[in-house]
């Protein structure tokens, strides 16, 4: 893994005056912004403070560890990558998993709607074929009406 040279002690005097001049110029038009955006720029600030103030084996460490966790920022999460050599068809299988159970779980559904319409269907004909009035009488609306005046369901 190549990493970027160490600043001189000179440069990076130099980067710290050039961050104190930005950091000015940024508090002096921040009173025009309005509450929401200087929230996250408050928050913004905390944040590079946080990460400023470790030592640089923390960051190594840190950074390392972090390639696995879930990073959070911007109103959104996302799973890290990993980073590292091999392991993609692990990976890939795990994340298949969840999609194979969905689908499985579809399917189940589906079955089971079909079932259940089936079985309704089925007793509404063996009520109609088991009553003694002729289905073409449940579609005429003059019994439709007779049955609303008698306080029967149809």
């Amino acid at each position: 893994m190549n990493r970027p040279p160490e600043p001189t002690p000179d440069a990076s005097l130099a980067m710290d005056a050039f961050a104190r001049r930005i950091a000015a110029r940024l508090t002096e038009a921040s009173s025009d912004l309005p509450y929401d955006v200087a929230e996250r720029l408050r928050a913004a600030r905390m944040q590079a403070l946080e990460r400023r103030k470790r030592p640089a084996a923390v960051h190594a460490t840190h950074s390392v560890a972090q390639d696995s966790i879930v990073h959070l920022g911007g109103g959104a999460a996302a799973l890290g990558g990993g980073g590292g050599e091999g392991g993609t068809w692990w990976r890939a299988l795990v994340s298949a998993v969840p999609l194979t159970a969905l689908l499985a779980g579809l399917v189940f559904i589906n079955i089971s709607q079909d079932e259940t319409l089936a079985t309704e269907m089925a007793e509404v004909d063996t009520a109609l074929l088991a009553d003694d009035l002729p289905p073409s009488a449940y579609a005429d609306p003059g019994f439709v009406q007779y049955l609303r005046a008698s306080g029967q369901n149809p």
